[in-house]
Protein backbone atom coordinates (compact mmCIF):
# COMPACT_ATOMS: atom_id res chain seq x y z
CA UNK A 1 0.00 0.00 0.00
CA UNK A 2 2.97 2.35 0.54
CA UNK A 3 3.59 2.63 -3.21
CA UNK A 4 -0.14 3.11 -3.91
CA UNK A 5 -0.21 6.11 -1.53
CA UNK A 6 2.93 7.60 -3.09
CA UNK A 7 1.47 7.07 -6.55
CA UNK A 8 -1.69 8.97 -5.60
CA UNK A 9 0.41 11.85 -4.24
CA UNK A 10 2.37 11.95 -7.51
CA UNK A 11 -0.83 12.26 -9.55
CA UNK A 12 -2.12 15.08 -7.34
CA UNK A 13 1.08 17.13 -7.69
CA UNK A 14 1.97 19.59 -10.45
CA UNK A 15 5.41 18.86 -11.85
CA UNK A 16 8.26 20.98 -13.15
CA UNK A 17 10.22 17.91 -14.18
CA UNK A 18 11.57 16.27 -17.31
CA UNK A 19 8.62 14.21 -18.56
CA UNK A 20 10.68 11.10 -19.25
CA UNK A 21 11.87 11.05 -15.62
CA UNK A 22 8.37 11.27 -14.22
CA UNK A 23 7.15 8.58 -16.60
CA UNK A 24 9.87 6.23 -15.38
CA UNK A 25 8.85 6.89 -11.77
CA UNK A 26 5.14 6.38 -12.53
CA UNK A 27 5.80 3.13 -14.37
CA UNK A 28 7.92 1.84 -11.52
CA UNK A 29 5.45 2.74 -8.79
CA UNK A 30 2.42 1.47 -10.73
CA UNK A 31 4.01 -1.94 -11.11
CA UNK A 32 5.13 -1.98 -7.48
CA UNK A 33 1.65 -1.00 -6.31
CA UNK A 34 0.23 -3.84 -8.41
CA UNK A 35 2.44 -6.28 -6.50
CA UNK A 36 5.25 -6.81 -9.01
CA UNK A 37 8.66 -7.26 -7.40
CA UNK A 38 11.99 -6.32 -8.93
CA UNK A 39 15.46 -7.58 -8.27
CA UNK A 40 18.14 -5.15 -7.12
CA UNK A 41 19.55 -5.06 -10.66
CA UNK A 42 16.13 -4.33 -12.16
CA UNK A 43 15.53 -1.56 -9.63
CA UNK A 44 18.85 0.07 -10.47
CA UNK A 45 18.03 -0.04 -14.18
CA UNK A 46 14.52 1.40 -13.79
CA UNK A 47 14.92 4.24 -11.31
CA UNK A 48 17.75 6.07 -9.52
CA UNK A 49 18.42 4.48 -6.16
CA UNK A 50 19.05 6.05 -2.78
CA UNK A 51 22.66 6.97 -3.40
CA UNK A 52 22.34 10.76 -3.45
CA UNK A 53 22.18 11.44 0.28
CA UNK A 54 24.86 14.10 0.08
CA UNK A 55 24.59 16.92 2.58
CA UNK A 56 25.83 20.47 2.59
CA UNK A 57 29.53 20.70 3.42
CA UNK A 58 32.32 23.21 3.64
CA UNK A 59 35.17 23.52 1.19
CA UNK A 60 37.38 26.06 2.91
CA UNK A 61 35.07 29.00 3.52
CA UNK A 62 32.69 28.03 0.73
CA UNK A 63 29.40 26.27 1.57
CA UNK A 64 28.77 23.59 -1.06
CA UNK A 65 25.08 22.61 -1.11
CA UNK A 66 24.01 19.67 -3.31
CA UNK A 67 20.79 19.80 -5.35
CA UNK A 68 20.46 16.20 -6.46
CA UNK A 69 17.82 13.97 -7.99
CA UNK A 70 14.08 14.61 -7.94
CA UNK A 71 13.03 17.71 -6.00
CA UNK A 72 10.02 17.43 -3.69
CA UNK A 73 8.62 19.76 -1.07
CA UNK A 74 9.36 17.14 1.59
CA UNK A 75 11.36 14.02 0.88
CA UNK A 76 8.91 11.67 2.58
CA UNK A 77 7.11 11.39 -0.76
CA UNK A 78 10.06 10.34 -2.93
CA UNK A 79 13.03 9.72 -0.67
CA UNK A 80 12.28 6.10 0.11
CA UNK A 81 12.67 5.04 -3.50
CA UNK A 82 14.97 7.49 -5.23
CA UNK A 83 16.75 9.82 -2.83
CA UNK A 84 16.60 13.38 -4.11
CA UNK A 85 16.31 16.85 -2.61
CA UNK A 86 13.61 18.33 -0.41
CA UNK A 87 12.89 22.04 -0.65
CA UNK A 88 12.44 22.00 3.11
CA UNK A 89 15.98 20.71 3.76
CA UNK A 90 17.46 22.85 0.98
CA UNK A 91 16.00 26.02 2.51
CA UNK A 92 17.39 25.06 5.92
CA UNK A 93 20.90 24.41 4.56
CA UNK A 94 20.86 27.68 2.63
CA UNK A 95 19.68 29.78 5.55
CA UNK A 96 22.33 28.23 7.78
CA UNK A 97 25.08 29.08 5.28
CA UNK A 98 23.69 32.56 4.67
CA UNK A 99 23.75 33.37 8.41
CA UNK A 100 27.23 31.95 9.01
CA UNK A 101 29.75 34.80 8.99
CA UNK A 102 32.56 32.31 8.39
CA UNK A 103 30.98 31.28 5.05
CA UNK A 104 32.17 33.70 2.38
CA UNK A 105 30.36 32.18 -0.60
CA UNK A 106 27.57 29.68 -1.29
CA UNK A 107 27.74 27.26 -4.21
CA UNK A 108 24.76 25.08 -5.13
CA UNK A 109 25.93 21.89 -6.88
CA UNK A 110 23.09 20.99 -9.29
CA UNK A 111 22.41 17.67 -10.96
CA UNK A 112 18.63 17.32 -11.07
CA UNK A 113 15.84 16.58 -13.59
CA UNK A 114 13.54 18.92 -11.63
CA UNK A 115 10.61 17.93 -9.50
CA UNK A 116 7.48 19.16 -7.76
CA UNK A 117 6.14 22.68 -8.06
CA UNK A 118 5.26 22.66 -4.34
CA UNK A 119 7.78 24.66 -2.36
CA UNK A 120 10.05 25.47 -5.31
CA UNK A 121 8.92 29.05 -5.91
CA UNK A 122 9.28 29.83 -2.21
CA UNK A 123 12.88 28.60 -2.07
CA UNK A 124 13.72 30.37 -5.33
CA UNK A 125 12.40 33.63 -3.87
CA UNK A 126 14.38 33.02 -0.67
CA UNK A 127 17.62 32.64 -2.62
CA UNK A 128 16.86 35.70 -4.74
CA UNK A 129 16.15 37.81 -1.64
CA UNK A 130 19.58 36.92 -0.22
CA UNK A 131 21.47 38.37 -3.18
CA UNK A 132 23.99 40.98 -2.10
CA UNK A 133 24.81 39.38 1.25
CA UNK A 134 27.55 37.11 -0.11
CA UNK A 135 28.28 35.49 -3.51
CA UNK A 136 25.68 32.84 -4.36
CA UNK A 137 26.47 30.60 -7.34
CA UNK A 138 24.41 27.83 -8.90
CA UNK A 139 26.86 25.43 -10.52
CA UNK A 140 25.20 23.00 -12.95
CA UNK A 141 27.09 19.73 -12.89
CA UNK A 142 25.70 18.51 -15.21
CA UNK A 143 21.89 19.00 -15.37
CA UNK A 144 19.50 21.56 -13.92
CA UNK A 145 16.09 21.00 -15.45
CA UNK A 146 12.71 22.53 -14.75
CA UNK A 147 12.27 22.99 -10.97
CA UNK A 148 16.05 22.73 -10.71
CA UNK A 149 16.49 25.71 -13.03
CA UNK A 150 13.71 27.54 -11.17
CA UNK A 151 16.06 27.35 -8.17
CA UNK A 152 19.34 27.83 -10.03
CA UNK A 153 18.23 31.01 -11.79
CA UNK A 154 17.74 32.70 -8.41
CA UNK A 155 21.47 32.67 -7.65
CA UNK A 156 23.72 35.63 -8.39
CA UNK A 157 25.36 33.58 -11.12
CA UNK A 158 24.61 30.39 -13.03
CA UNK A 159 27.69 28.43 -14.12
CA UNK A 160 27.46 25.30 -16.28
CA UNK A 161 30.03 22.55 -16.63
CA UNK A 162 31.10 22.20 -20.32
CA UNK A 163 28.99 19.05 -20.86
CA UNK A 164 26.01 20.36 -18.89
CA UNK A 165 22.59 21.73 -19.79
CA UNK A 166 19.74 23.76 -18.30
CA UNK A 167 16.13 24.48 -19.16
CA UNK A 168 12.97 22.40 -19.44
CA UNK A 169 10.93 25.41 -18.34
CA UNK A 170 7.39 24.10 -18.10
CA UNK A 171 4.76 22.53 -15.84
CA UNK A 172 2.46 19.56 -16.29
CA UNK A 173 0.06 17.32 -14.45
CA UNK A 174 -0.82 13.67 -15.01
CA UNK A 175 -4.12 11.78 -15.19
CA UNK A 176 -4.49 8.06 -15.84
CA UNK A 177 -7.85 6.61 -16.86
CA UNK A 178 -7.75 2.95 -15.78
CA UNK A 179 -11.49 2.33 -16.13
CA UNK A 180 -11.24 0.20 -19.29
CA UNK A 181 -8.36 -1.85 -17.94
CA UNK A 182 -10.32 -2.55 -14.76
CA UNK A 183 -13.43 -3.43 -16.74
CA UNK A 184 -11.47 -6.03 -18.69
CA UNK A 185 -10.59 -7.83 -15.46
CA UNK A 186 -14.12 -7.53 -14.12
CA UNK A 187 -13.61 -4.72 -11.62
CA UNK A 188 -15.75 -1.58 -11.43
CA UNK A 189 -14.77 1.00 -8.83
CA UNK A 190 -17.49 3.13 -7.20
CA UNK A 191 -16.55 6.25 -5.24
CA UNK A 192 -18.95 7.59 -2.62
CA UNK A 193 -18.23 11.25 -1.94
CA UNK A 194 -19.59 14.59 -0.82
CA UNK A 195 -18.45 17.87 -2.32
CA UNK A 196 -18.76 18.65 -6.03
CA UNK A 197 -15.07 18.26 -6.86
CA UNK A 198 -14.01 15.85 -4.12
CA UNK A 199 -13.41 12.95 -6.53
CA UNK A 200 -12.84 15.03 -9.67
CA UNK A 201 -10.00 13.64 -11.75
CA UNK A 202 -10.05 10.19 -10.16
CA UNK A 203 -8.43 7.45 -12.29
CA UNK A 204 -11.51 5.21 -12.39
CA UNK A 205 -13.34 7.27 -15.04
CA UNK A 206 -12.46 9.31 -18.14
CA UNK A 207 -11.43 12.90 -17.49
CA UNK A 208 -14.45 15.16 -18.08
CA UNK A 209 -14.08 18.56 -19.77
CA UNK A 210 -14.76 20.61 -16.64
CA UNK A 211 -12.17 18.78 -14.56
CA UNK A 212 -9.62 18.94 -17.38
CA UNK A 213 -10.16 22.71 -17.64
CA UNK A 214 -9.64 23.11 -13.89
CA UNK A 215 -6.45 21.03 -14.01
CA UNK A 216 -5.21 23.05 -17.00
CA UNK A 217 -5.86 26.30 -15.13
CA UNK A 218 -3.74 25.12 -12.20
CA UNK A 219 -0.92 24.05 -14.52
CA UNK A 220 -1.10 27.39 -16.37
CA UNK A 221 -0.94 29.34 -13.10
CA UNK A 222 2.14 27.40 -11.97
CA UNK A 223 3.79 27.93 -15.36
CA UNK A 224 3.17 31.67 -15.16
CA UNK A 225 4.79 31.79 -11.71
CA UNK A 226 7.75 29.79 -13.06
CA UNK A 227 8.26 32.09 -16.03
CA UNK A 228 7.85 35.23 -13.92
CA UNK A 229 10.39 33.97 -11.38
CA UNK A 230 12.98 33.16 -14.05
CA UNK A 231 12.43 36.56 -15.69
CA UNK A 232 12.96 38.27 -12.33
CA UNK A 233 15.97 36.13 -11.48
CA UNK A 234 17.70 36.61 -14.82
CA UNK A 235 16.62 40.25 -15.16
CA UNK A 236 14.91 39.78 -18.52
CA UNK A 237 11.38 40.32 -19.85
CA UNK A 238 8.77 37.65 -19.22
CA UNK A 239 8.24 37.38 -22.98
CA UNK A 240 11.90 36.53 -23.48
CA UNK A 241 11.60 33.56 -21.11
CA UNK A 242 8.29 32.41 -22.58
CA UNK A 243 9.39 32.72 -26.22
CA UNK A 244 13.03 31.67 -25.73
CA UNK A 245 15.06 30.01 -23.00
CA UNK A 246 14.52 26.63 -24.68
CA UNK A 247 10.68 26.85 -24.68
CA UNK A 248 10.48 23.75 -22.51
CA UNK A 249 13.53 22.02 -24.02
CA UNK A 250 17.00 21.63 -22.54
CA UNK A 251 19.78 23.97 -23.69
CA UNK A 252 23.46 23.00 -23.71
CA UNK A 253 26.12 25.01 -21.89
CA UNK A 254 27.48 27.39 -24.53
CA UNK A 255 24.05 28.01 -26.04
CA UNK A 256 22.60 28.66 -22.59
CA UNK A 257 25.18 31.39 -21.99
CA UNK A 258 24.41 32.93 -25.38
CA UNK A 259 20.68 32.77 -24.63
CA UNK A 260 21.16 34.50 -21.27
CA UNK A 261 20.10 31.49 -19.23
CA UNK A 262 23.57 31.17 -17.67
CA UNK A 263 26.61 33.36 -17.15
CA UNK A 264 29.64 31.24 -17.89
CA UNK A 265 30.96 27.74 -18.64
CA UNK A 266 33.36 26.21 -16.11
CA UNK A 267 33.94 23.08 -14.08
CA UNK A 268 32.92 22.94 -10.44
CA UNK A 269 36.54 22.99 -9.33
CA UNK A 270 37.19 26.08 -11.47
CA UNK A 271 34.27 27.78 -9.74
CA UNK A 272 35.67 26.91 -6.32
CA UNK A 273 39.16 28.05 -7.33
CA UNK A 274 37.76 31.56 -7.77
CA UNK A 275 37.46 31.56 -3.96
CA UNK A 276 40.92 30.13 -3.37
CA UNK A 277 39.86 26.53 -2.63
CA UNK A 278 39.79 23.25 -4.50
CA UNK A 279 37.24 20.47 -4.71
CA UNK A 280 40.07 17.96 -4.33
CA UNK A 281 41.50 19.31 -1.09
CA UNK A 282 44.16 21.80 -0.22
CA UNK A 283 44.54 25.41 -1.21
CA UNK A 284 44.84 26.51 -4.79
CA UNK A 285 47.70 28.73 -5.98
CA UNK A 286 45.36 31.67 -5.46
CA UNK A 287 45.02 30.95 -1.73
CA UNK A 288 47.68 33.48 -0.54
CA UNK A 289 45.62 36.22 -2.28
CA UNK A 290 42.27 34.91 -1.08
CA UNK A 291 40.92 38.33 -0.18
CA UNK A 292 41.72 39.64 -3.64
CA UNK A 293 40.15 36.56 -5.19
CA UNK A 294 36.98 37.11 -3.22
CA UNK A 295 36.86 40.75 -4.21
CA UNK A 296 37.29 39.83 -7.89
CA UNK A 297 34.52 37.25 -7.57
CA UNK A 298 32.22 39.78 -5.93
CA UNK A 299 32.88 42.31 -8.68
CA UNK A 300 32.19 39.65 -11.30
CA UNK A 301 28.88 38.93 -9.59
CA UNK A 302 28.08 42.65 -9.39
CA UNK A 303 27.80 42.45 -5.58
Amino acid sequence: MRYAHILMAVYEERWALQESKLQAILDFMSRQAAGEKFSAEELAARIPQKTEREVARRVGRVALIPVRGVIANRMSMMGDISGGTSNEALASAFQSAARDDDVKAIVFDHDTPGGAVSGTDEVSSMIFAARGTKPIIAHVNATSASAGYWLASAADEVVITPSGSVGSIGVFGVHDDVSQAMEKVGVRKTLISAGKFKTAGNPYAPLDDETKARMQARVDASYERFVAAVARNRRVAVSRVRDGFGQGDMVDAEAAVSEGMADRVATLDETLQRFGVSLYGGATPAAPNRRASLERAKRALAI
